[in-house]
């Protein structure tokens, strides 16, 4: 099967690693507009001029789409592909746009980024997944949202986003740490925005009503970590947290072998990967009960569900978990059971197979 992956912005960080494990049978070739890596066995790369080769907020953005969707349709002309996976609203805009008149059928993830209310965006979004011939939603949540957008049921494959398991597993090296138990909190991102922080803010909340324990922080840009660091003294636990700010994904393994609990609260996750390769590290999670989460952490079993911005309620759970260490261990066995067996990039990639497939057939 010839494969076409089109991403407008930069990819997300499991479809390098997915078109990797498709490509191990198949032909795929991801079109971008930015130049995101080198090409691997089986995986083309390349790299559409529209716009500056950068990443673009939505406003900049759309100008460039019609520069994107030719330099696909030019290229589709010479070659067509068999089925085309498009990744979030612009890339699924480029690609209806490039395949008009080609009889290439389109499929379309949002990765559960939608936009609110009546806007220009949200009705793009709404249009490009009533076009599609099929949309991949990562979690039921997302599944629900893409109904009541209108894009019919029969349309639409839940697909969660893949690990990897061979590096995010149990045994491996881990960053040394000191006595305190350590709580790291995952998932913060690079967005200065009220959203990103108030999960880690949420954590630091919660860390008060948790002593002789620190918490370590990863990600965030320069804004973000100052207003952390704020929230931080205002709750008497400066002395106590940890804030890294971006951390390479490749040191990721060694980071979560090294905490006692990963922490992923934000208010809203599209994909939950944190979760998930803490989870394959054989780490418990404490994660907010919202979008992907609902999918992955089996609560009670794999690690704790907690409401979004409840740090009492996260606390006691947190407590928990550190004062048993017979129940974190089990929980641990069980995350990483559950990561392995069905979130790995070959559990996944054979899933989106099997959607290429119907989609074609």
């Amino acid at each position: 099967m010839n494969i076409a992956i089109v991403s407008a912005q930069a990819l997300t960080s499991d479809t390098p690693a997915i078109a990797r494990e498709l490509g191990r049978g198949h032909r795929v070739t991801v079109y971008t507009r930015s130049a995101t890596g080198q090409p691997s066995k089986g995986v083309a790369i390349e790299q559409v001029a529209a716009g500056p080769d950068v990443e673009l907020s939505e406003s900049d953005l759309l100008p460039y789409i019609p520069d994107f969707s030719a330099g696909l349709k030019s290229r589709w002309n010479k070659e067509r592909p068999d089925i085309i996976h498009a990744h979030s609203w612009a890339g699924g805009l480029a690609a209806i746009a490039g395949s008009e008149g080609l009889g290439v059928p389109v499929t379309q993830t949002f990765h559960g980024h939608f936009h609110e209310g009546q806007t220009p965006v949200r009705r793009l979004e709404c249009a490009i997944g009533r076009h599609a011939r099929a949309v991949i939603a990562t979690c039921a949540d997302e599944e629900s949202e893409l109904i009541r957008m209108g894009v019919p049921r029969r349309n639409i494959s839940v697909v969660p986003s893949g690990i990897d398991v061979e590096r995010f597993r149990r045994q491996g090296p881990a960053f040394p740490h000191g006595d305190r138990p350590r709580l790291l909190h995952v998932g913060l991102g690079s967005d200065p925005g009220e959203i990103a922080v108030s999960g880690a803010a949420t954590a630091i909340a919660a860390l008060a009503a948790i002593p002789d324990t620190e918490l370590v922080i990863a990600g965030g840009d320069d804004l973000s970590i100052e207003r952390l660091r704020a929230i931080a003294r205002n709750h008497a636990v400066g002395d106590r947290v940890d804030l890294l700010g971006p951390v390479p994904h490749t040191a990721m393994p060694k980071l979560m072998r090294s905490a006692d609990l990963v922490l992923s609260l934000a208010p809203t996750v599209p994909t939950g990967v944190a979760a998930l390769e803490a989870m394959a590290c054989g780490i418990p999670v404490v994660a907010s009960a919202v979008g992907a989460h609902l999918d992955s952490v089996v609560d009670g079993v794999t690690g704790f569900l907690t409401r979004p911005g409840r740090p009492a309620e996260t606390a006691i759970r947190i407590r928990e978990l550190l004062g048993d260490m017979t129940l974190r261990t089990a929980m641990g066995y069980a995350a990483a059971d559950r990561a392995r067996s069905r979130y790995s990039l070959e559990r996944i990639s054979m899933e989106l197979l099997r959607v290429y497939e119907r989609t074609c057939a």
